[in-house]
C-alpha cells in the first residue's frame, strides 16, 4: 500500500528552523521528522513512498540522495576503515519517489498532482508529515476496510497547552485545558480509496470541500486513538519530542517499543473501549 506524504509547506511556526530547512526535516536525535514518519509505515511493511515536495524540496531530496546509513545503524570499521560492513539498516528496500508539486499549494492540489503516481493502487495511506503517534496502523487499516468507507482519518486529543473558554454574554462560565474538553482533532494521518478524487476539485483543500462531501454521504471515518499522539508546529513542540526520544522514551517509536503481538493487542483493547462506550450510550 503506497503512502502520500505531505512534505511541502513553509512551516511559519516553526520559523527557527523553517528559513533553512523544510518543516518536515526538522531534526528529531540522529534523523529528520519526515525519516520518523516514514520509519512507523515502514515497520508495518507499507514502504512504498510518494513524497510530495514544494518549499525547500531540494533540502529532502539531498538529504536521501546522501543517505547516511551509519548514523542510526551499527556498523562494523576494519582494514583500517577501508571496509565497513552494517549491522543492519533502515531504507534498503525502501522505494521513494520525489515529486515536486508546487510552493504555494494546498494539501488537496498535492495530492491531485501525485493522482498519476498511484494508478493501481485501490487504496491508500497519507499523512501530513508533522505528527508522531503509536497508533496501531494495521488496527487502523482493518477498520477502515471493514467498514467500506471512502476515506478515514485519525481523530485525537490535542497535545497543545490550549485553554478551552465558554462565555455567557461577557462572562467565562467554563475555562479547561483543551485537553479534559473532549475535543477532538484532525490527527493528520488518513487511509483513501481511489474513488477520493471523484470528489476534489480543482484547487480545494482535502479537509475543506472534499470532506464535506464525503461526510454529506456518510462515507468519512473518524477512528479515534487514545494513545499518544503529537505535532511539531512550534519550536516548544519540537523541544518536547526531542526529550522523550533522548531520555529514550519516544512512544512513537513501535518499531522499538511494540511487538506485532503488541500492535494486535493494543487493537484488541481499543475495540473493547469502543464497545464499552457504545452499552454507556446506550
Amino acid at each position: 500500500m503506497k503512502v502520500v506524504l505531505f512534505c511541502g509547506g513553509m512551516g511559519m511556526r516553526i520559523r527557527e528552523y523553517s528559513d533553512s530547512i523544510p518543516k518536515p526535516m526538522v531534526p528529531i536525535g540522529y534523523r529528520p521528522l519526515l525519516w520518523h514518519v516514514m520509519k512507523y509505515y515502514a515497520h508495518y511493511g507499507h514502504k512504498d513512498f510518494i513524497l510530495c515536495l514544494g518549499y525547500k524540496g531540494d533540502a529532502i531530496k539531498n538529504y536521501f540522495l546522501h543517505y547516511d546509513e551509519c548514523v542510526s545503524n551499527n556498523f562494523v570499521l576494519s582494514n583500517g576503515g577501508k571496509k565497513l560492513r552494517l549491522l543492519n539498516s533502515d531504507i534498503h528496500d525502501w522505494n521513494i519517489t520525489f515529486v515536486d508539486t508546487g510552493i504555494q499549494s494546498n494539501i488537496g492540489q498535492r495530492l491531485k498532482a501525485v493522482e498519476p503516481y498511484l494508478a493501481g493502487e485501490s487504496v491508500f495511506l497519507a499523512n501530513y508529515s508533522d505528527g508522531l503517534t503509536d497508533l496501531p496502523l494495521t488496527g487502523f487499516i482493518d477498520h477502515f476496510l471493514e467498514r467500506g468507507k471512502i476515506g478515514s482519518f485519525l481523530a485525537v486529543t490535542p497535545s497543545q497547552s490550549y485553554h478551552v473558554v465558554s462565555v455567557a454574554g461577557d462572562l467565562a462560565s467554563v475555562i479547561r485545558p483543551i485537553g479534559t474538553s473532549g475535543i477532538l482533532i484532525n490527527g493528520g494521518y488518513f487511509i483513501f480509496r481511489k474513488e477520493l478524487f471523484d470528489y476534489m476539485q480543482d484547487g480545494e483543500e482535502l479537509v475543506e470541500q472534499p470532506f464535506q462531501r464525503l461526510i454529506q454521504e456518510e462515507q468519512l471515518l473518524a477512528h479515534q486513538h487514545p494513545g499518544y499522539w503529537a505535532c511539531m508546529d512550534t519550536f516548544k513542540d519540537r523541544q518536547q519530542l526531542e526529550e522523550l526520544y533522548t531520555n529514550g522514551n519516544a512512544p512513537w517509536e513501535v518499531w522499538r517499543n511494540t511487538s506485532q503481538n503488541g500492535d494486535e493487542a493494543s487493537w484488541e483493547a481499543w475495540k473493547r473501549q469502543k464497545k464499552k462506550a457504545v452499552v454507556r450510550r446506550a
